[in-house]
C-alpha cells in the first residue's frame, strides 16, 4: 500500500513514542488540546487508536473534523484523519505493530480490544495527494 509519508518519516515514527494529537475544534481551524497517544506504523501508514474507544473526545473530533495537527518525533504536521473500516487483515497488521512497539506495557491488552480497535484512525499529511 502506498504511503503519503516518506520512508524516512515512517522509520522515525516507528521508533518515536512522543505523539500528541490535536484534532481541530468545530471551527475547523483551531487545534484542540494536544493529547499524548500511542502511534504505530503498519502497512506503510501511520495509525493511532483511542484507548477509550469511540467515546474518546479526540476520536470524536478527529472523525467529525477530519483534520488537525500532530506532533511526533519533534516535528509538527498538519494532517487529515481517516477512520479505518472493518478490514481484518489491516487490523491484524496494526495489532502486530502495537505488540512489537508496546509489548512490555500493561496497557497493551486493552489497546487490542474491541473498543480501541473500533476507534483506529489513519493519519495522512495534508500535503499528500
Amino acid at each position: 500500500m502506498q504511503s503519503n509519508w516518506t520512508q524516512e518519516q515512517l522509520n522515525t515514527f516507528s521508533a518515536a513514542d512522543d505523539m500528541y494529537i490535536s484534532p481541530f475544534y468545530s471551527d475547523g481551524e483551531t487545534p484542540g488540546t494536544p493529547t499524548w497517544i500511542w502511534s504505530v506504523v503498519a502497512d506503510n501508514n501511520l495509525y493511532v487508536r483511542a484507548y477509550n474507544g469511540q467515546r474518546s473526545r479526540w476520536y470524536q473530533s478527529a472523525v467529525e473534523q477530519k483534520a488537525g495537527k500532530i506532533k511526533l518525533a519533534g516535528q509538527e504536521y498538519d494532517v487529515t484523519f481517516e477512520p479505518i473500516n472493518n478490514d481484518a487483515a489491516l487490523t491484524e497488521k496494526i495489532n502486530e505493530a502495537y505488540r512489537e512497539k508496546y509489548g512490555s506495557s500493561v496497557y497493551l491488552p486493552p489497546m487490542l480490544g474491541e473498543g480501541p480497535v473500533s476507534a483506529t484512525v489513519k493519519i495522512v499529511p495534508c500535503n499528500a495527494e
